[in-house]
């Protein structure tokens, strides 16, 4: 199977993904607003009710980021631009989007990303991150 192909496929997972997300935050943001709506019980209940919305809400906000990449995957698929590094523009391995279909960085980036504590990672800031003036393409970098 080439990389268009597996590309492809990954375009039905994250579809998928994507609509299973809608309906699972549609589910959890119904539930969060059913929760606030009751009202009675002792101390030992709203405790419990609380703890129980922030359980939801927390998991809405991890559902919610992960359907906001999976739309920025997607968008990344209609411009022509999934699969490729954000950081270094080189091909994103294919097993890596298979394991994460809306990564945006090859693996060195990402993980000069997390060790220097930066979310947004573009080649506009990776000079900085490495500590370098120099321009991008003038650093090297092994991409195997």
């Amino acid at each position: 199977m080439g990389r268009n192909d597996a590309i492809s496929n990954m375009k039905e997972i994250l579809l998928k993904r994507r609509d299973a997300l809608r309906k699972a935050l549609a589910g959890d943001l119904s539930l969060l607003t059913e929760l606030r709506n009751q009202s009675g019980g002792d101390m030992v209940d709203a405790a419990l009710d609380s703890a129980q919305d922030e359980i939801c809400s927390q998991l809405a906000e991890v559902e919610s980021r992960e359907l906001a990449s999976i739309e920025k995957a997607l968008e990344r698929m209609r411009e022509g631009e999934f699969g490729t590094c954000e950081a270094c523009a080189t091909n994103i391995p294919l097993p890596r989007l298979q394991a994460l279909p809306y990564a945006t960085y090859c693996i060195n980036c990402q993980r000069e990303a997390e060790k220097h504590g930066v979310d947004g990672l573009s080649a506009a800031n990776l000079p900085r991150i490495l500590d370098t003036d120099a321009p991008l393409g003038d650093l090297e970098m092994d991409v195997s």
